[in-house]
């Protein structure tokens, strides 16, 4: 991506803002205008929802609602409000067809369009069970065909129409609201990461290219659950433990910040391994996140980066979904890492 020139000797005036390079993978790729505009206005949300998190206390955002949503999780003031600024936002798009939210008991149908070539779906705040300790949350969405787009009759969007493996995936990315408020996109060319520069109030291109370091021994996972797990997890995570002494022959660090956002987005820049296996405990049989919503956007990233996702042994982007909030076992990261992991479910 060629960055730009101006007589502004700041660091931002000299670097590519989204919009930019939004037109120039456009033409690059020859993708589809309204892709591109429906990228631009979800990132102006994200840039929105982040300033609202940034408030914290003194916005009156923090907080648990005390009820819960179609996951039976309990909602934080900032879940319903980062939920309702993407949906009312995208109401009038021209490229949306219908919408899909972690948050919400079925889909929304945006009125007049629907034979408008996209879906969306999103998770509005991930990791929200950290918003009152001020750890780093997010904001995940993925983007679909819409199956209908071709059609000559209006045919209204139906909750089947977004179980799509997650291979068809046009575009998935993440808002990352920490230290630097950050958005991480691909348009299936890559995995590109821009900063939000409050002083412009624009996204300025810092990372072209993200591929996952490699080798890194460092892996992701709630250890309070280990009583839980199926012998495969139980015994690579044993053998990490085991430090250099062990079979593994090398000393792992474990990180969990219990941010899907941020924990993935240490192994984009650091390398390493996520995981949230499905275990034992009846509510977990089939894993916690879901499908949609986390982890087949995730999934495209990583793999877009070089790195690996499954479900155990199979590719999360080949999973056929079946249902709007459907669960998954999810490991994810450095491809070595996720093929030694798949490993252990194989010989088990």
């Amino acid at each position: 991506m060629t960055r730009l020139t101006t007589a502004n000797n700041s660091a931002s005036s000299a670097m590519v803002h989204l919009n930019q390079f939004l037109f120039q993978h456009q033409q690059e790729h020859q993708l589809c205008p309204k892709l591109c505009l429906l990228i631009g206005q979800l990132a102006l949300q994200c840039q929105q929802i982040g300033q609202r998190v940034r408030q914290g206390a003194l916005g009156g955002v923090l907080g648990s609602l005390k009820r819960e949503n179609i996951q039976g999780e309990e909602q934080q003031k900032l879940d319903l409000l980062a939920n309702q600024m993407l949906l009312e936002h995208q109401q009038w798009h021209q490229g949306l067809a219908a919408l899909a939210s972690e948050e919400m008991d079925s889909i929304h149908l945006v009125p007049g369009q629907e034979q408008a070539p996209y879906l969306l779906l999103f998770d509005p705040l991930d990791g929200s069970s950290n918003i009152d300790v001020n750890t780093s949350i997010g904001t995940i969405f993925s983007v679909l065909n819409n199956p209908n787009a071709a059609e000559q009759a209006n045919t209204p969007t139906q909750e089947k129409d977004f179980f799509q493996p997650g291979r068809q995936q046009v575009a998935a990315g993440y808002a990352i609201y920490g230290p630097q408020t950050m958005l991480v996109l691909t348009l299936g060319h890559g995995v590109y990461g821009f900063t939000l520069d409050p002083l412009y109030g624009q996204w300025f291109l810092t990372n072209e290219q993200i591929r996952i370091p490699t080798g890194h021994a460092e892996f992701a996972i709630n250890l309070s659950n280990q009583r839980h797990w199926h012998p495969p997890v139980q015994k690579y995570i044993q053998d990490c433990l085991a430090g250099a002494e062990g079979p593994l022959q090398r000393d792992y660090n474990m990180r969990w910040i219990a941010s899907m956002v941020a924990d993935v987005h240490r192994i984009l820049m650091r390398g390493g391994v996520f995981m949230y296996p499905a275990d034992q405990r009846p509510s977990v049989q089939n894993g916690k996140l879901r499908l949609l919503y986390e982890a087949n956007p995730m999934s495209l990233i990583i793999e877009q980066a070089g790195g690996a996702a499954i479900e155990g042994v199979n590719a999360i982007l080949d999973v056929q979904p079946n249902a709007l909030h459907q669960r998954i076992s999810v490991i994810l990261g450095d491809k070595a890492e996720v093929e030694r992991i798949a490993a252990y479910h194989r010989q088990a």
